[in-house]
């Protein structure tokens, strides 16, 4: 851009850094917060289309709620009018956005820098952030690698959710005449239907993108995007392993599942995804589960796992339930089995043993009754000896409930504990930092690094400049919990502040720029006057006047210059005087000076002027005058008697000559009709002969 644009009085526009379907990007500068912004701005030819006013505002919508480290942040969001056919005004939507530094996977795909390693960590950021944003609602639609960036650090940023729609809305398809939103080598088979989409769309379209990053090739390819819309509906994709040969099997899975025509076969959401293809990267088993739970496992810590698959008290009473169930079974089928087989079953598979009483209680035989009750001499026990039995079975039961209700309580405590712990971790309290001083940039990055959320707040203030922090709300040194909200009052000057003088003279956006930095408002009735003094565009003078006092945040009038000057009436006037009026500063034009003869008008009379009174010319341009000259004398008569000198030759000569035209003299001698003088009709000098 060649000319500086102050947007919304507030943006500084700047290059133009990219274009796309139906908005352009601009690199600005915020000149409040003194930030890096990118503007994207919808196309003027645009502007008058609901369909893509929708669209738009959609984007902004969608995104302005949206915070996360893979998303382009939003700041702010208005509308420019500018004027449109027939001197009507269009309001022209913009979205002022996170500048970003980097290039799109589509860039580094078609330079050849990316490996199968940074082609999964990619995927994986995109994830992470379709994860956020399904959480929140929000269903991407257009995933692709030209809606991707890559930082300078290697980040990830998504971008661009100009189809976006929240779930709630999903059914809505954003379409014109039943015409289907998206781009065809990346949207779902319900996308390509017209069907209702949900977040499992965006991770068929995230499996897409992912295919292309590790073989340079969408899945399916076409002549037209109606072709390709069939394959995604109807045809199977060829495993990425055929197209390059480095990729295992476990990828060709992952992508499988996530190119699956029914939802319902794939990831069932973000997280799930993710945990796939990360253990496909480590060549880890992959898990089946598809949902949350596929998730909770893989963050699960290894001691943990380790303590699911070892035989702890509670995997031995399950094994000793089933010897239970097992045994019962036997019973039932051998006729008549004592129901005590059971228990003894359960005692054996818990300890074997009773610690206390050192007796060994026997499992029981199924097909005899003997072998519980009987000694090795085949006498039956004493009812003492079954009465023991009985006790140290009790005892068995005792300590399996225990071991059980141990287990119970040490898992609430952990639940417990650990709830208690996040509980004590969302409500932890921090200091509010002192930012007294600082400048807004600075206090808001000290608010963000205690963890806290800064407001910024406008307030008037005599003491301190414009633009710095007065204080904060909770005061310095106060404790507030973390991810509270802390207003930073930021001065806006005192409530008086005068008009600089030396901002006669100046540009259009400086003295805007200027007045905005003093808090003051310009009114849209900007005045345009002629003057030779102040170049074109540049101020001459203010309302109220400069040099004065005015409230702060009060309207101020601007009078531009037009770079132009108004001619004034030259007629009647001697050439001198005409000189001496052009040379006027409030003036400043320069002078052409042409003659004419005429013998009714005095000599040195203007007849004419170009551009005529009241015109308006450039500054420093040319006035051309006509005065009149006074005609020369006739000869005088040779012979002394009046009679004209006889000379035939002469006579012949004049009387033959043919005539081209009249002369400037006898073109004088015709009375000018735009001079007064000719009106007037002055005697002509008696010394001079009469015509």
């Amino acid at each position: 851009m060649t000319e500086s644009r102050i947007l919304n009085s507030r943006y500084d526009v700047g290059d133009l850094i990219g274009r796309g379907g139906m908005a352009d990007v601009y690199h600005a500068r915020d000149i409040r917060l003194g930030r890096e912004v990118a503007i994207k701005l919808l196309r003027r030819d645009l502007a008058r289309d609901p369909v893509f006013q929708t669209r738009f505002r959609r984007e902004a919508q969608a995104v302005a709620g949206l915070n996360h480290p893979s998303i382009v942040a939003v700041y702010d969001t208005g509308e420019e009018e500018v004027e449109g056919a027939a001197d009507h005004e269009v309001k022209v939507p913009y979205i002022v956005m996170e500048y970003v530094k980097g290039k799109t996977l589509r860039d580094l795909l078609k330079a050849g820098e990316l490996t199968a390693e940074s082609s999964v960590r990619y995927t994986l950021g995109v994830l992470a952030a379709l994860q956020y944003s399904h959480r929140k609602g929000i269903v991407h639609r257009d995933i692709k690698p030209s809606n991707v960036m890559v930082t300078g650090d290697d980040d990830v940023k998504v971008m661009d959710f100009g189809i976006a729609r929240a779930l709630a809305d999903s059914a809505a398809t954003m379409t014109q005449t039943q015409a289907v939103v998206g781009t065809a080598q990346y949207f779902s088979p319900e996308q390509a239907r017209g069907e209702t989409v949900d977040a499992r769309s965006d991770l068929y379209s995230a499996g897409c993108l992912l295919y292309e990053l590790l073989t340079g090739r969408p899945p399916f390819t076409g002549d037209s995007p109606v072709s390709v819309a069939y394959q995604h509906v109807s045809e199977e994709a060829a495993a990425p392993s055929a197209h390059n040969a480095e990729l295992g099997p476990k990828i060709d899975e992952v992508i499988a599942t996530s190119l699956a025509k029914d939802r319902e076969d794939r990831y069932q959401d973000a997280a799930a995804f993710a945990v796939a293809l990360k253990a496909a990267q480590d060549d880890r088993p992959i898990p089946q589960d598809r949902g949350d739970a596929t998730e909770a496992l893989a963050v699960m810590p290894m001691s943990t796992q380790a303590m699911l698959t070892t035989d702890t008290p509670t995997r031995a009473l399950a094994t000793g339930a089933a010897a239970t169930s097992s045994d019962a079974a036997q019973g039932a089928a051998g006729g008549g089995a004592e129901d005590d087989g059971g228990h003894t079953a359960a005692m054996a598979a818990v300890g074997g043993a009773d610690q206390g009483t050192g007796i060994q209680p026997a499992i029981r035989d199924p097909h005899t009754e003997s072998s519980l009750f009987d000694d090795q001499s085949g006498r039956r026990t004493t009812d003492e000896d079954a009465e023991r039995y009985r006790t140290s079975r009790r005892r068995a039961w005792f300590t399996v409930f225990s071991i059980l209700a141990v287990v119970v309580l040490a898992a609430g405590a952990w639940f417990f504990w650990n709830w208690s712990q996040q509980e004590q971790e969302r409500n932890a309290t921090v200091a509010v930092p002192d930012v007294a001083n600082l400048s807004l940039t600075a206090a808001q990055n000290q608010i963000y690094g205690s963890n806290l959320i800064p407001i910024t707040e406008e307030v008037y203030d005599p003491k301190v400049e414009a633009g710095t922090v007065v204080g904060t709300d909770p005061k310095a040194g106060s404790q507030a919990r973390q991810q509270s909200e802390v207003h930073l009052l930021v001065s806006r000057g005192p409530e008086q502040v005068t008009l600089p003088k030396d901002l006669a003279g100046q540009s259009e956006a400086t003295v805007r720029s200027t007045l905005d930095a003093l808090g003051l408002q310009v009114s849209n009735d900007v005045k345009r006057e002629n003057t030779a003094t102040v170049e074109l565009g540049s101020l001459i003078g203010t309302n109220p006047q400069l040099g004065e006092k005015v409230k702060a945040g009060s309207s101020v009038d601007l009078t531009i210059s037009t770079g132009k000057v108004t001619v004034p009436s030259l007629m009647d006037l001697t050439e001198d005087k005409a000189r001496e009026v052009l040379a006027d500063k409030a003036v400043g034009l320069n002078l052409s000076v042409e003659t004419e003869q005429n013998t009714v008008l005095d000599p040195g009379t203007i007849t004419q002027q170009v551009p005529e009174a009241g015109q308006d010319i450039d500054q420093g341009g040319t006035v051309t005058i006509t005065v009149v000259e006074e005609p020369p004398e006739s000869p005088s008569p040779s012979d002394g008697s009046g009679s004209p000198s006889a000379d035939p030759s002469s006579d012949a000569s004049d009387s033959t000559q043919p005539s081209d035209g009249p002369s400037k003299s006898s073109k004088a001698a015709i009375p000018s009709n735009r001079g007064n003088g000719a009106e007037r009709g002055r005697p002509t000098d008696p010394g001079k002969p009469s015509k």
